[in-house]
């Protein structure tokens, strides 16, 4: 399995609002605004998109620890496994620390192929979710 990690962000809403939000992956969309992906199929505990340099992607809620961790487990190109792992801690004055890890199992050629785009799709997630206001409510 291949690791790549996020920076970590800081968020504006306290831990337990932050896991309530990401644990509905409805509210996925709201930070995949800069992102070039299509195809979106969207439910509380799985989704799917297309994604460039990847393809089809297949995602879905696999673990939860409240207020810490959150666990999505999914595939892309229809049969490379990964995993998007979301750690929250707590911060001073209600706000959280993200850090975003995906784990994958890349061939080679996929590696690098897909390297790049996976680096910078974490940086965006983590820059979106640091940009968000509403972790109290749901969008979905």
């Amino acid at each position: 399995m291949i690791q790549f990690e996020s920076r970590t962000g800081e968020l504006t809403g306290n831990p337990r609002d932050v896991y309530d939000f990401v644990t509905d992956l409805r509210n996925l969309r709201q930070f995949l605004k800069g992102n070039s992906l299509d195809g979106f199929n969207i439910e509380k505990e799985r989704c799917s998109f297309r994604f460039p340099a990847v393809g089809n992607v297949d995602l879905h809620l696999a673990e939860k620890e409240p207020f810490s961790k959150v666990l999505y487990s999914g595939t892309a190109l229809t049969s490379n496994q990964f995993s998007l792992q979301l750690s929250i801690s707590d911060k001073e004055n209600g706000k959280s620390g993200i850090k975003v890890k995906l784990s994958a199992d890349l061939n080679p050629f996929l590696k690098m192929v897909a390297s790049e785009p996976i680096k910078r799709f974490l940086e965006e997630l983590v820059s979106e979710m640091e940009k968000f206001r509403g972790w109290n409510r749901s969008n979905a």
